[in-house]
C-alpha cells in the first residue's frame, strides 16, 4: 500500500485534488501498485468516484446523530470513503479511542491505518489487528530525511513487532521519504508500503514522483 496524505496543503486545494487523484489512479493501474489518497477532509467528496481508495485523515469515535463537528465512520462509509488514518502524529488521540475506532472500522469493512511514533506503540496497536501500522518518527516528518536512512533499525524492529502480533496487520513506513531509493530501502528493511505527504504534495511534477515511488515498490 502506498498512501498519499495531502494534509491541508494548499497545493491540493480546490480542483487540484482531482488532478492528484487522477494521476495516482492512472499510475496505480499502470504498475499494479495499490495507491490510496487521503485528501483534506472538506475535499473528500470531490474524489470518491475514482477506483483507488480514498481515506479520511482522521475519524472520531462519535455516534451518528447529535455530534456536531465530529467525523463519523458510518457516514464516511455512506459517502464512499474507504477508511481512515488514525492517531497521526499531528492529530494524536487516546489509546481507548484508537481501540474503539479500529473495531468500528473493521466492523464496517473499512481500512484502518494506525499511525505510531515508535516500536512500543507499533507492538501495542498491532495487537488490535488494524489493516496497517504506519511508523513515523515525529522529528523526521517533513524533514526530507528518510527514516529508512536515518533510523533503519526502527523499521526492522517495527516489522518484527508487527509480525509478532500474528495477524493480518501490515507495516507502512513514513517520515522524510523523498525518493524512490528511500522507498526501496524501506521495503528492503521490512515495510510493506509507505505513507508519504510533503514528498509527493510539494513535488513540482506529481506524475514523475508518484511513478518513481510506485516503481520502487515493485
Amino acid at each position: 500500500m502506498f498512501i498519499i496524505n495531502c494534509k491541508n496543503y494548499d497545493e491540493v486545494s480546490g480542483e487540484k485534488i482531482t488532478k492528484l487523484v487522477k494521476t495516482a489512479n492512472k499510475i496505480s493501474k499502470k504498475y499494479g501498485v495499490k495507491i490510496a489518497v487521503a485528501p483534506p477532509q472538506h475535499l473528500l467528496s470531490k474524489v470518491t468516484s475514482f477506483s483507488i481508495p480514498i481515506l479520511a485523515q482522521h475519524v472520531d469515535d462519535a455516534k451518528v446523530g447529535s455530534t456536531t463537528g465530529f467525523i463519523v465512520p458510518e457516514l464516511l462509509k455512506k459517502s464512499k470513503v474507504r477508511g481512515s488514518l488514525i492517531n497521526h502524529s499531528e492529530h494524536r488521540i487516546s489509546s481507548k479511542e484508537i481501540q474503539q475506532l479500529v473495531m468500528r472500522l473493521r466492523k464496517l469493512r473499512m481500512i484502518s491505518v494506525v499511525c505510531v511514533k515508535n516500536v512500543s506503540e507499533a507492538l501495542k496497536y498491532a495487537k488490535l489487528n488494524p489493516d496497517y501500522i504506519a511508523i513515523e518518527p515525529p522529528e523526521l516528518i517533513g524533514s526530507g530525511k528518510a527514516v529508512s536512512k536515518e533510523k533503519p533499525e526502527l523499521i526492522t524492529r517495527a516489522a518484527t513487532a508487527v509480525k509478532s502480533a500474528k495477524n493480518q496487520t501490515k507495516l507502512l513506513c513514513g517520515a522524510g521519504i523523498v525518493s524512490g531509493e528511500d522507498v526501496k530501502q524501506s521495503m528492503i528493511l521490512g515495510s510493506k508500503g509507505i505513507l508519504v505527504a510533503s514528498g509527493i504534495i510539494k513535488a513540482k511534477n506529481w506524475k514523475k514522483i508518484i511513478e518513481e515511488f510506485a516503481k520502487a515498490m515493485i
